[in-house]
């Protein structure tokens, strides 16, 4: 399969203005959120993104996407339903082609951070079929993420088989449910924010919107009935995700890009004298 769509999910009305932050990418440039996903999402050889966004955002959205307009559609997600119904409110966008998904209140980072969302795809349209990234995790942030259990792929380093999926697990319902045979203990796979989706999700996510139209839809109870039905693969990634939605969020994103880019030594520098000036300032306030 090919992978040539992508889906980015920003409607949340509490995080919808988070892709618009305007931050310093890794090669010194100011771009926003969005740009920088856009980017990493046409990295990955798609050549359309359609962005999930709370109806009357589109202008707002549009401005922040900057040079790479041409390639991107926008799609109002009506009612706060969840986030398999912003999903689903691609569907028509989709097309019954696969996608890759990523998640509008994560960044990524690391020496590879470029390439996560193409070897993703790599991959999905090797495998051909729907594909997650996940990233090992310890238990104490479990209530922050969708975790998966299953077993590693015989001759793939990193690579697992999904069958269980569960949204933001107790740590006794992950020991219960979602031990790996050979992670350490405490440790889980959750969600790294991108994804390739087969057409089959799509379908899934549809058929429960017809069933309950005014309910909320979340995604995960689909992603466990998708692991029930088809293979579905989970791959380590190495680089860091960073939640810009979590207090300081936005913050520590930004000094993990650039700590990754051009300006590392500067910035570096800058925090050095930081800290230096505070314990000076400290040693000073306790003399007096």
């Amino acid at each position: 399969m090919k992978v040539k769509k992508a889906v980015i999910t920003a409607a949340a009305e509490r995080q919808r203005a988070l892709p618009l932050q305007t931050l310093i990418d890794r090669d010194g440039e100011e771009k926003s959120v969005l740009g920088i996903m856009v980017e990493q999402a046409l990295s990955a050889n798609v050549e359309e993104v359609c962005v999930v966004v709370w109806p009357g955002d589109e202008e707002r959205y549009a401005q922040a996407v900057g040079r790479h307009l041409g390639h991107v559609r926008f799609a109002p997600q009506p009612r706060p339903l969840g986030y398999g119904d912003a999903l689903c409110c691609a569907r028509d966008f989709t097309r019954g082609e696969p996608f890759l998904h990523m998640v509008g209140d994560h960044l990524w980072a690391g020496s590879s951070s470029a390439r996560c969302a193409s070897s993703l795809v790599e991959l999905a349209e090797a495998e051909g079929c729907p594909v997650s990234s996940v990233q090992l995790t310890r238990e104490n942030f479990l209530p922050r993420y969708g975790a998966v259990g299953g077993r590693r792929v015989a001759g793939r380093q990193g690579v697992y088989r999904i069958e269980t999926v569960i949204e933001k697990p107790t740590p006794t319902e992950a020991e219960q449910r979602l031990i790996v045979p050979g992670l350490r203990a405490g440790c889980y796979l959750c969600f790294f924010g991108m994804h390739v989706f087969t057409p089959a999700l799509m379908e899934m996510l549809y058929r429960r919107r017809r069933e309950a139209p005014e309910a909320s839809l979340p995604l995960s109870p689909a992603l466990a009935e998708l692991a029930g039905q088809t293979q579905y693969l989970a791959v380590e990634e190495r680089n860091q995700r960073y939640d810009i939605g979590s207090r300081y969020g936005l913050l520590i994103a930004e000094l993990a890009l650039a700590l990754d880019g051009r300006d590392r030594d500067e910035i570096l520098s800058q925090l050095v004298l930081l800290l230096s000036n505070r314990e000076i300032a400290g040693a000073a306030g306790s003399v007096q």
